[in-house]
Order: structure tokens, then sequence, then C-alpha cells
């Protein structure tokens, strides 16, 4: 049998991805929903956010649908998030942007650069060390190529102008897709920035490092209509977690007024992943049939809840199952 773990987290996680895990239920009444309680508040509870026997559950399933946590509020609480990437093996952060003459994806690195974790704060000064391998820069750069090969064409996004590190990375992508027969150009992010958001039409598949593939997917999420819309995948070579980018918002938790339709296309990546296109193709037509119809939340110009835009997605999937 199927098995999925299920982690809200914290902040609007616990809002958003249970009405994921009902479209979830509904296609797949056959998969076991394993539910796991991982983050800040479970730390503040328990003083433990994600342990070894937690880790032992999340390698035992197929994949993990996942809510968000809450950023460290100071040293004493450790990164869930940087503890999975690095126990899962998940290197690899695919982002897709569908929408508003907008239709990439961008392939983000996930265990390296300036978000790996290697900092210190002294007296007089704090560092975070930027490290990039040629280990991690391959095995991203050949996701990335995977991708291409299937659609047109491969973009490099760096700073290679005044970065050493990056023209390691860019020197070292560029030599990945040259052996995969893989087109491929590159742009300095700044400027790539600018012209995702005037021509995304131009881009399809973009390689970026860590806290560049964040900025950037952040940024093109303006033709979707922001971060509520936005999904994202984090892969290894063995496990797969799937995760709305939002993040756990804490200003709006409660409230009743997220987004869930990152969270609903993040378990459509979910089911294609592990094999079902089928299933992956009628949630994000019923997501896109709501939409249509003008139901929305607060953040989209709409009055709809969470829940009543959730309850609208899945009366629109039993119509289609």
């Amino acid at each position: 049998m199927t098995r999925i773990a299920v982690v809200e987290g914290d902040g609007i996680g616990k809002e958003v991805i249970p009405v994921a895990a009902r479209a979830l239920s509904v296609l797949r009444p056959d998969w076991e929903q394993v539910r796991l309680e991982l983050g800040f508040e479970r730390w503040r509870r328990t003083g433990t956010a994600l342990d070894d026997r937690d880790l032992e559950l999340l390698r035992s399933v197929d994949a993990v649908l996942f809510g968000a946590v809450q950023s460290a509020p100071n040293g004493e609480y450790p990164s869930v998030v940087l503890a999975l990437r690095r126990a899962l093996g998940l290197f690899a952060n695919i982002r897709p942007i569908r929408g508003g003459g907008a239709d990439l994806v961008v392939v983000r690195e996930n265990s390296e650069g300036l978000y790996a974790g290697r900092e210190r704060v002294e007296a007089d000064r704090a560092c975070t060390e930027r490290v990039i391998t040629r280990t991690g820069t391959e095995r991203i750069a050949r996701t990335a190529c995977r991708l291409a090969a299937g659609r047109r064409h491969l973009t490099i996004g760096h700073k290679a102008n005044v970065l050493a590190a990056d023209r390691f990375f860019l020197e070292i992508a560029r030599g990945v897709a040259a052996g995969e027969g893989v087109a491929v150009d590159d742009a300095f992010i700044d400027a790539l920035c600018l012209d995702v958001l005037r021509r995304p039409e131009r881009y399809d598949v973009i390689l970026v490092e860590n806290m560049f593939g964040d900025i950037l997917s952040d940024v093109a999420a303006f033709h979707v209509g922001g971060l509520g819309l936005l999904p994202s995948a984090n892969l290894g070579d063995r496990y797969a977690l799937f995760e709305p980018v939002h993040g756990s918002a804490p200003d709006i938790a409660g409230r009743g007024i997220a987004n869930p339709t990152a969270a609903l296309l993040s378990a459509a990546m979910l089911l294609e992943h592990l094999g079902d296109p089928r299933a992956a193709h009628l949630l994000r037509s019923s997501v896109e049939t709501v939409l249509f119809r003008g139901e929305r939340t607060p953040d989209l110009g709409g009055t709809a809840t969470t829940m009543e835009f959730g309850d609208a997605v899945l009366v629109s999937l039993q119509k289609m199952v």
C-alpha cells in the first residue's frame, strides 16, 4: 500500500494542508495517510521539533505532504527544514510557475549556498558561509537537464561577473548541459529577475543556486498571483517531499483566510511523482475551475475562507472523479 506522511507544521500549514489531504483522499482513497507533528509549536511544547523516530517514519513512506514550519526565533530552535533536507537528501527544489504568460520551472539547489546553515555569530561580526561544491552542482544540473530535455531549453542564473563561486557553478553546469545535449544559455540573476517579469515567455527551465532560486521563484510568482499559488517539490535520490512555497505566514495564521491553492497544487505534484498523472490533472483542473468561477480567497481579491475555497475544489473534484 502507498503511504503518505502528512505534516501540517506551523501557522497556516495547519489550515491549508488538511484541504490538500482531503483532496488526496478523494482521488486516492486506497492510500494510507500517516499524520506527523513537526515544527516550532511542538518544540515549544515538548523541547523537540524533530527526532530520529520522526525521520524513521519519513523514510518509510512513499512521499511527504508538508505544510510549513516557523522560522527560528533564536539560536536555540533547530531548523526543521534544514534537518529534513540533510537527513532525506533533498537536494533539488522544483518550483513550477504556470500562468499569466509564464510556463517555466525554477530548479533550485537545495543543500548548499547561504541557506546551508554554516553560520557563526561573534561579538563584533556575524558570518554566513556560502559553499558550492562540484558534486552538488553536478547533481542539480543533471536534474535540471532531465527537466529541460522534455521541454525547450535551460537557462542558468548566476553572478559569475562578481562571485568566484558562481563562475565555478556556471562552468560546471554548462559542462553537464553539454554532456547531456541540452540547449543552454545563462544570465546574471538580477537582470534575469527583471526579464522574467517582463518577458516570461522567453524562459523554460531555469537552474539557480539556493538563495538565488528562492528569490527568483518568489519574483516569478507575480505571474500567477503570488506565493499563495506556488507549489514545490523537494527531491533526492530516494525521498520526496512536497510543500507550498509560502511558508507559515504567522501574520494571517488562525484567521481562516489562507489560500490553499499552493498546497493543493503541491499535492498534484505528489500524485504525478507517484505515477498518477490523471489524478494530478483532475486536481489541477478542479482548482482552475473554482478560480475561473471567481471563488477566491482575500489574497486574490475574493472573500472565500480557506475552508470555503477548499470545499468548492472538493465538490468540483468529486464531479470529475
